[in-house]
């Protein structure tokens, strides 16, 4: 299915409306910005409805304009800057570096994100309940898992005491996940190594790392290059035999053993919410940050069984779904 093709079927047959100058425009203009694909964001149904519950349909009486950045976070800045040049109402930033480029671009256009990590340590707003200028939004409790997604990787295999962290050092929070994480590998008496992924190419040179230093886990850091090929990193998992896990639950769905995350969908509606909000007239200081802090358990039986993994029964009945 091309790009346009899933755009419009999500949306709902969006019509093509054409920009034109503040005089002239009628239809207020959502610029939706993601560090992410267009095909792989199935909560972005979510924000959409949230959007028309708000009154504001795609094609009707709102026009939105996306801008998918495909993992690579080097083509945020132009990505916003070409929603600034078009002067858009609001522009919904999906990903902390989408957000953080949105910001460098404008003080005058309204930015609701939804991101990981913390707002006000990466500069994004001034404090969570007055946020002051331009921008506010809804973070995600996705950055502070990292020690927990180890935590249950160690409790599902206990006898791995080498364990990997893949991270893109191009994510703004790639630094903060891996001293979390080296912290937690310390407490649990795990040696942890890092590495790096810039782009999906470097995935194969990750595995033959992994089977390299017989590694017995693997926990994939939060990030949007992460996120736009979770899919193939769960394959990638499944056929080199690693136990992994990771913060969105398609990884599971693909073959991956654990995912534990936010709640993606809760997430997007929020968003929704408040670019339908400020489409009505509010001001993004006067809305604080939202925290989103519902995370999701999910579980690959299968993968367990293939891999000659024992799930506990406690964690099973801590599951959100359990895959068999």
């Amino acid at each position: 299915m091309q790009r346009r093709e899933f755009i419009r079927g999500v949306a709902g047959a969006a019509v093509a409306w054409p920009f034109a100058s503040s005089a002239q425009q009628t239809v207020p203009v959502v610029g939706y910005l993601s560090g992410r694909s267009a095909n792989s964001v199935p909560q972005l149904s979510a924000f959409l409805k949230a959007l028309n519950e708000a009154g504001y349909v795609d094609g009707r009486n709102v026009s939105i304009e996306y801008r998918w950045a495909e993992g690579r976070a080097d083509r945020l800045p132009a990505l916003a800057a070409d929603l600034v040049h078009h002067r858009v109402t609001v522009i919904a930033a999906a990903t902390t570096l989408a957000a953080l480029a949105a910001k460098a671009e404008t003080t005058t256009i309204p930015i609701i994100f939804e991101m990981a990590g913390d707002p006000v340590q990466l500069g994004l707003v001034t404090s969570l309940n007055r946020p002051d200028g331009n921008i506010t939004g809804v973070a995600t409790l996705n950055i502070e898992l990292a020690p927990k997604r180890l935590q249950l990787l160690h409790e599902v295999v206990p006898s791995a005491k080498v364990v990997v962290l893949l991270v893109n050092p191009a994510d703004a929070t790639a630094e903060i996940q891996t001293r979390e994480a080296r912290s937690a590998a310390h407490s649990l008496g795990l040696e942890l190594h890092v590495l790096n992924a810039r782009t999906e190419t470097d995935f194969d040179a990750v595995f033959a790392n992994i089977i390299q230093m017989q590694a017995g886990g693997l926990v994939i850091a939060a990030d949007p290059l992460f996120n736009s090929r979770r899919k193939q990193l769960g394959e990638l998992t499944v056929r080199h035999a690693v136990p992994a896990i990771y913060g969105q639950h398609d990884f599971t769905a693909a073959g991956g053993l654990l995912s534990y995350g936010p709640d993606q969908s809760d997430a997007y509606r929020r968003t929704g919410i408040y670019v339908g909000r400020v489409l009505k007239g509010e001001k993004p200081a006067d809305l604080p940050v939202e925290q989103a802090t519902k995370v999701e358990l999910y579980i690959n039986l299968k993968t367990a069984k293939a891999l000659g993994i024992t799930i506990p029964n406690t964690l099973i009945g801590r599951a959100d779904e359990v895959i068999e």
